[in-house]
């Protein structure tokens, strides 16, 4: 089968792999649709980052791998002991492997487990015509959820995910800064949860075009003070939620002028390089720097919900691509800003 792998910093070739096989409590999907994340993005232009260079300790996989970790399909094989699926079950599937036996895990937040591995990052993974996952990692699609929607379910529930660990309140103002497809679906999380006071901070007039036209109210950093803004429109509250969804210095630090006391700036970017910036604004409003990694399975169902209720829209800024066009059109575009968010298609 034909298949998007992974070899190094700027090596990455669709090449024919075997296809994988079934084992004990294990599917095999045919994948729909697999989305270019921007964690691939700084695996192939600054990698290897979280693709092992030596056996993990969970797969016991390493570089090469088989890309891709936000994907869906249809199960076309069920291994022994699986109970919970069929064939012809549309899935999403939920990437990441969990050791069960740590302190996170045992406390039932498996994501920031301390062996945490990711399929298709940690091993073979869905950017290629088959992929097998293990059935606790399957989401079943309802019937009125495409299996486009469910290749966006992963990166929607790690926006959801942030908005939980947030202070945001349905009577209160939360402010976003960038609105690629985390901030994006920020934004739609926020708005799923109640919160209608939602501002977007973006510098690229392609990107706000791109969210307005989705209903969101934004700011550009370039022309206007934000922390101003901010100020006046919340009559000098600040908000009750920052989140930084850019991963660059200026948003940082207007995030934190923006915040109210005692609330939380959640960081939902991976930082490529060291952000140097002054702490003084969060030790004098008692405000604080949240991380945030993923998601639950209880952020996955969320977000299904939200989708099977139409509140999600790929309007704008999100497009399909051939398997055989991921470079150019996919890593390179993406890197370029000529594009939002790519599904690759592993059957065109």
């Amino acid at each position: 089968m034909r298949a998007v792998v992974y070899r190094g910093r700027n090596d990455v070739a669709v090449t024919e792999v075997p296809e994988p096989k079934v084992g004990v409590g294990q599917v095999r999907v045919r994948v729909d649709f697999n989305g270019i994340c921007g964690t691939d993005l700084h695996e192939y232009f600054d990698g290897p980052i979280f693709v092992p260079t030596e056996p993990h300790p969970l797969t016991l996989d390493q570089m090469p791998v088989v890309l891709g970790h936000e994907f869906a399909g249809t199960v076309v094989e069920v291994g022994a002991g699986v109970t919970d699926l069929a064939e012809g079950d549309r899935i999403a599937c939920e990437p990441v492997y969990r050791c069960g036996k740590c302190a996170p895990c045992l406390a039932g937040r498996y994501n920031i487990c301390t062996s945490v591995g990711f399929h298709g990052l940690s091993t073979d993974g869905g950017m290629a015509e088959y992929t097998v996952i293990d059935q606790i990692m399957a989401h079943k699609l309802p019937d009125g959820v495409s299996t486009e929607l469910g290749a966006l379910v992963e990166p929607m529930s790690v926006a959801y995910h942030a908005t939980m660990l947030s202070d945001a309140t349905a009577d209160g103002t939360s402010v976003i800064f960038g609105a690629g497809p985390i901030g994006i679906g920020l934004w739609f999380a926020l708005r799923g949860r109640g919160i209608e006071d939602v501002l977007v901070v973006e510098p690229s007039s392609v990107r706000r075009a791109a969210i307005e036209r989705l209903g969101a109210r934004t700011v550009d950093p370039t022309a206007v003070d934000v922390p101003a803004l901010v100020a006046d429109h919340t009559h000098g509250r600040g908000v009750d939620a920052a989140f930084d969804a850019a991963g660059v210095r200026a948003s940082v630090e207007s995030a934190l002028l923006c915040l109210g006391p005692t609330k939380a700036l959640v960081s939902v970017a991976i930082y490529d390089r060291a952000l140097e910036t002054s702490l003084l604004q969060l030790v004098l409003r008692e405000a604080r720097i949240q991380g945030t990694l993923c998601y639950t399975g209880d952020d996955y169902r969320a977000v299904i919900d939200l989708m099977a209720r139409g509140h999600y829209d790929t309007t704008g800024w999100v497009e399909q691509i051939a398997m055989g066009d991921v470079l150019a059109e996919g890593f390179e575009a993406l890197r370029a800003g000529q594009k939002m968010k790519v599904l690759v298609d592993p059957t065109r």
